[in-house]
């Protein structure tokens, strides 16, 4: 008599159940030796803000371990289930579960490899008992009745806003209105924390409006969204600057923004007998004090423009301007023009230019990183941000924690393939750049566009278009040198060469964050706060020590209350949710003990 052996096949669904339910009861048990051995020695947790109030990567399972002996008992992690299916492709399971803790409910993703925790992410969705008043918990807007003295929608606006001479003062103020300040507003409106946004230009949208005329967007529509309102259906794969500018301007109204267009932040400084910030502004010509408990710097992803000081600029008699300042190039027709610098802008500047009749040549100091547009959004967005993407279930929401669930320390082997794709795809661009004399890198490890943004917010372009003009010499390229002199006609390179000028453009990028901050508060404070971006690489314009994380980025800097918000329009709208709940937290008194803040190693 013969038996047959029962084979039971676990599947990846159950595989991520069965891992859960175990973690969860290591969690709630406090053994956190247990819950940290269900991980893979080369393992990462990174959570925002969830179990560390901060933002943070724990590299490794003894990491991993530390953090939760620290922090097991004040957060009471409870209750992880499973949200729909768990997948398996190459090895690796993928799940998505919710779970609660004493004061919040979350979302995470996990990923496993042999049965043990690879990459483990835990975000914070919503504090209990200050949850946002939507879905079954949005307010009725009408007060059904007869009620003597009632206040209409526009005149409850006008009385709730904080005005120049009231007592009442914000919880919180945001300096900069751009896509940073005026998507915090909205997360923080909805909150119920009082916040005003203040911003130098006279309408929302200007920062955009004010850029060159030929600037868009060159990342694609699925990967812009703001909060809460996403674009269109039909709005533009690539949006221009002026779209852009009455977008922003649309959503301050429609997210009834406490927006202060035409002010301008002169001074702030911490009152420590009030424990609140003291920001002085200028409104419409005239001063105004704010007091708040919270002061945020939703300045971009840069701080002042780099200027580089060159010998003879005084003496030059065309005009010479920042990239940040160039109008367009419709008044030089027949001039002759440099641009220094090679970067996202130097490249735009330089087609607006030759599309308008300039004699155009660009002066590359160092090499760039070149990503075609159309590979790009195919081989790096494409599965997570594209109409496709959107098809298939990953809308923007799903993305932005998909991408997040990837650590910052292995992001690169993420991207490597990416990009030897592109080498192979547009090899045939490539080696004519090459061969019109510009230098062209894929990064010190090969990880292309996204990890030089990440790690030092320069040297690339999304070409839509200008490499073109490169390769077949319709711009003309010096490379490997620098503007040595400006003469009162010309200019003089490092390699003696002179070069007849009209207008000189420095495309030649921004400073540290932190630079606003020696202004707007103190030299000391910026200081202590830190250089902001960048990850500790080891790699150029991204000195170590590794931090796992952005420096300083959407989490407690090391100047208590002030914080620094920024980013593309992605990273505005996804941190903006980690920003704001913690600054709700300490607006409620709920207690929000920082589990290993980052230290400042590097000044500006």
């Amino acid at each position: 008599m013969t038996s047959t052996d029962t084979v039971t096949t676990t599947t990846p669904t159950q595989q991520a159940a069965d891992w859960l339910a175990r973690f969860g009861a290591a969690l709630a048990a406090g053994q956190a030796d247990t819950a940290a051995a269900l991980f893979g020695e080369d393992s990462y947790w990174r959570d925002l803000v969830s179990f560390t109030w901060n933002l943070r990567t724990e590299e490794g399972r003894g990491a991993i371990h530390e953090m939760l002996a620290a922090r097991l008992a004040d957060v009471q992690p409870s209750n992880f289930q499973l949200q729909g299916d768990a997948t398996e492709a190459g090895g690796i399971t993928e799940a998505w579960f919710t779970f609660e803790t004493a004061v919040a409910r979350g979302l995470g993703h996990l990923r496993l490899m042999n049965g043990l925790a690879w990459t483990f992410l835990t975000t914070m969705v919503e504090l209990k008992g200050h949850e946002e008043k939507k879905g079954t918990r949005r307010i009725k807007g009408a007060e059904h009745g007869v009620h003597p003295g009632r206040h209409t929608w526009l005149e409850g606006r006008s009385t709730g806003a904080p005005t120049p001479g009231t007592t009442e003062h914000p919880e919180a103020v945001a300096i900069g209105g751009g896509q940073g300040g005026t998507g915090l507003g909205a997360r923080l409106r909805r909150l119920g924390v009082p916040t005003i946004i203040i911003e130098k230009n006279a309408r929302a949208g200007d920062s955009w409006r004010n850029r060159y005329k030929s600037l868009c967007l060159h990342d694609p529509v699925w990967y812009d969204h703001m909060p809460y309102l996403p674009f269109p259906d039909d709005w533009p794969v690539f949006c221009p600057k002026d779209k852009v500018g009455d977008w922003l301007e649309s959503y301050t109204k429609l997210m009834e923004l406490n927006y202060w267009s035409s002010t301008v932040a002169e001074k702030a400084r911490w009152d420590e007998d009030a424990q609140r910030w003291e920001v002085r502004v200028v409104r419409d010509g005239q001063p105004v004090t704010l007091r708040p408990k919270q002061l945020v710097f939703a300045l971009g992803v840069s701080g002042y423009a780099n200027v580089p000081k060159i010998p003879g600029a005084e003496t030059f008699l065309g005009q010479q301007h920042h990239s940040s300042k160039h109008p367009g190039g419709d008044a030089w027709r027949g001039k002759k023009a440099v641009v220094l610098g090679s970067n996202n802008s130097a490249h735009d500047i330089c087609a607006d230019l030759w599309e308008n009749g300039a004699d155009v040549t660009m002066v590359q100091r160092s090499s760039t990183h070149i990503a075609p547009s159309d590979s790009l959004m195919e081989l790096a967005l494409g599965g997570l941000y594209s109409e496709q993407a959107v098809a298939s279930g990953i809308d923007h929401h799903k993305a932005d924690l998909v991408f997040a669930s990837v650590p910052y320390k292995i992001m690169h082997t993420f991207h490597i393939p990416v990009y030897e794709e592109m080498k192979r795809r547009d090899a045939d661009l490539y080696r004519r750049l090459e061969e019109a004399g510009f230098m062209l890198d894929f990064g010190e490890d090969g990880s292309g566009l996204f990890m030089k943004y990440l790690r030092r917010g320069s040297g690339y372009y999304i070409d839509v278009g200008a490499s073109e003009l490169i390769a077949n010499g319709s711009v003309h390229l010096r490379s490997r040198v620098d503007i040595a002199r400006v003469n009162p006609t010309s200019v003089t390179l490092t390699d003696g060469s002179e070069l007849p000028c009209d207008l000189l453009v420095y495309a030649t990028g921004y400073g540290s964050m932190n630079n606003w901050l020696a202004d707007l508060v103190s030299p000391e404070v910026a200081d202590r706060v830190g250089k902001c971006w960048g990850l500790g690489s080891a790699t150029t314009k991204d000195p170590g020590p590794w931090e796992g994380e952005l420096r300083n980025m959407w989490k407690p800097t090391p100047v208590d209350n002030l914080w620094i918000h920024g980013g593309n329009l992605h990273q505005s709208r996804h941190y903006s949710q980690f920003l704001s709940l913690q600054l709700k937290a300490r607006m409620e008194g709920i207690p929000t003990p920082v589990y290993k803040p980052a230290p400042s190693h590097h000044r500006r």
